[in-house]
């Protein structure tokens, strides 16, 4: 399952990049820092590993746990458990024919290709977004990250509705200062956006998100954490909240360019169900400890 395209662009693999004493006082400008960030990230983009871990998403429903892969089809998704108890053995049944009717519906596969390919765009194009929609000043050092407090710059032209979902934003991010890396970003929605002068929707002011992310390899970092909690009315009819809450863990590399049978294979060789109930101990580096 992928977040909404309301902060899809927010998510991206980011790339090394030269070590900066954490002590040092930047000597560019905060918008020259930003750039040159998202250059890494999206240069990188294509030369990410792939890996494996658990993803717990909590919403007013309840809670799921689901061990996922990331294989050159796009991700494979297991359900492990449920509220916290593992998958009863109908439940284990049903998910095993949902992913086999995946393995073999060529169809499906490519629908959902397709969907995770246009998803990866659209990251890239929002990301690239915020050098030029925003403005921004240095706040602080957290630890080994600046931070730095962003808003909507009024001279940028939003035309597009990623462009003005996200342009209505402001809030503070945390870059690391040894990798050059994403830490942190969070975010508030300033003012309603309306579509369509309000015929088509409105999103509504007060929403806010929260992105974490972890260092798992030299390389690689992954989102840890997510929170979204917005509110849309669409076509004047219906209001309704978008409540997302994510926590990644347990990051362990795998083959890179694996395909979903093979991804399959791998997820079928897992521990019995009954161990996975509760995920491993969440990866602790300093990015994670932020609090401000």
């Amino acid at each position: 399952m992928r977040v909404q395209w309301v902060i899809a662009g927010i998510v991206a693999t980011v790339q090394s990049a030269s070590i900066i004493p954490a002590q040092s006082a930047p000597s560019i400008p905060a918008v020259e820092l930003v750039r040159r960030v998202v250059s890494n990230e999206l240069n990188d983009h294509a030369r990410h590993g792939y890996w494996r871990y658990w993803v717990e998403r909590r919403s007013q429903s309840g809670t799921r746990l689901e061990e996922q892969v990331e294989t050159a089809q796009g991700p494979l998704t297991r359900l492990a458990a449920s509220n916290g108890q593992p998958l009863d053995s109908e439940a284990q049944a049903r998910e095993q024919a949902r992913l086999r009717h995946l393995i073999n519906s060529p169809q499906e596969q490519a629908r959902r290709l397709d969907q995770f390919n246009e998803d990866e765009k659209r990251i890239g194009r929002i990301l690239a977004l915020l050098p030029d929609a925003f403005l921004f000043d240095y706040d602080g050092l957290d630890g080994d990250a600046w931070r730095l407090r962003f808003r909507p710059n009024p001279a940028y032209p939003a035309h597009s509705i990623e462009a003005r979902i996200f342009h209505a934003m402001s809030g503070r991010l945390w870059i690391s200062s040894r990798y050059m890396r994403l830490v942190r970003l969070e975010g508030r929605v300033d003012e309603n956006v309306d579509f369509g002068f309000g015929i088509l929707g409105r999103l509504y002011k007060g929403g806010w998100f929260r992105l974490v992310r972890t260092q798992v390899s030299p390389t690689d970092w992954k989102t840890a954490q997510l929170e979204v909690h917005i509110s849309v009315r669409a076509l004047l009819v219906k209001t309704f909240a978008h409540e997302t809450s994510e926590t990644r863990s347990g990051f362990a590399p795998v083959p890179a360019g694996l395909n979903l049978a093979q991804a399959m294979d791998l997820l079928d060789r897992s521990q019995p169900a009954e161990s996975l109930a509760k995920p491993p101990a969440f990866p602790t580096p300093a990015a994670l400890l932020l609090t401000k």
